[in-house]
């Protein structure tokens, strides 16, 4: 809802206390084919289409035909997907027109890569950075309650690292990385069934720059870590 302040309960050294969790803005009435231009135009990303959603016998099915779908409406079409992207507006316009309701998928591994956290891991970060006055690039919320935070290319080869440097051992989080050969979708696209993936922070010209994995990965580590701790002590 709009205006809607949430908050997240934060304990640090047995202290508790509540923090304002960063509101997801309002997505505007923008088409598919308006926000795939708008990306390769005023962000220079690369975009690729990626399948949409058919009514079929009165419900929402994936265009790939398959009744177990994990993501319907919201995957690449083929194998070799990544020869589709292009960084032209023209070129975008020309691919949406021909499927407007084709999901808007971003190749990670070059303008940036995505670290992805659970939601809930996601939000409690970004308060924490808000905090720190990081400089932040565009964060996304999927419908299925994750977060991808934008970093600059190469962050998938030097997360792990970063990770064990700050004490934790990666397996042990619920922290991924996606760079080159994988993909995001991008606001609008709808997830059938769940809902639309939405901008947790959106871009602007002040993040056109991205920030480093190394300046995100300490409060994303430690809000991954906690949700793990808090994950093991309901199941004791």
């Amino acid at each position: 809802m709009a205006g809607e302040v949430v908050f997240i309960v934060e304990k640090t050294f047995g202290v508790t206390e509540a923090v304002q969790a960063p509101q997801i803005p309002q997505q505007r009435g923008e088409t598919l084919l308006d926000s795939a231009v708008r990306y390769a135009e005023e962000r220079h990303w690369d975009v690729f289409p990626g399948t949409w959603l058919e009514a079929a016998e009165g419900r929402e099915r994936c265009s790939c035909g398959a009744d177990d779908c994990a993501l319907p409406g919201a995957h690449a079409v083929r194998p070799d997907w990544s020869t589709l992207a292009t960084g032209s507006g023209a070129g975008a316009r020309r691919m949406w027109s021909k499927h407007p309701g084709a999901a808007i998928l971003l190749p990670t591994g070059r303008s940036f890569d995505a670290i992805e956290v659970p939601e809930s891991a996601g939000f409690l970060a970004l308060a924490r950075m808000e905090r720190m006055e990081l400089g932040l690039g565009p964060v996304t919320r999927s419908p299925d309650r994750r977060m991808y935070f934008f970093v600059l290319p190469g962050a998938a080869a030097k997360v792990p690292d970063l990770v064990r440097g700050l004490g934790w051992v990666p397996a042990s989080l619920d922290l991924t990385t996606r760079g080159e050969g994988h993909y995001v979708a991008a606001p609008p696209t709808r997830v059938g069934g769940r809902g639309a993936v939405q901008w947790a922070h959106r871009p602007t010209p002040a993040n056109r720059w991205l920030p480093d994995a190394e300046e995100l990965i300490s409060a994303l580590a430690y809000a991954c870590g906690r949700e793990a701790a808090e994950t093991r002590s309901r199941t004791r």
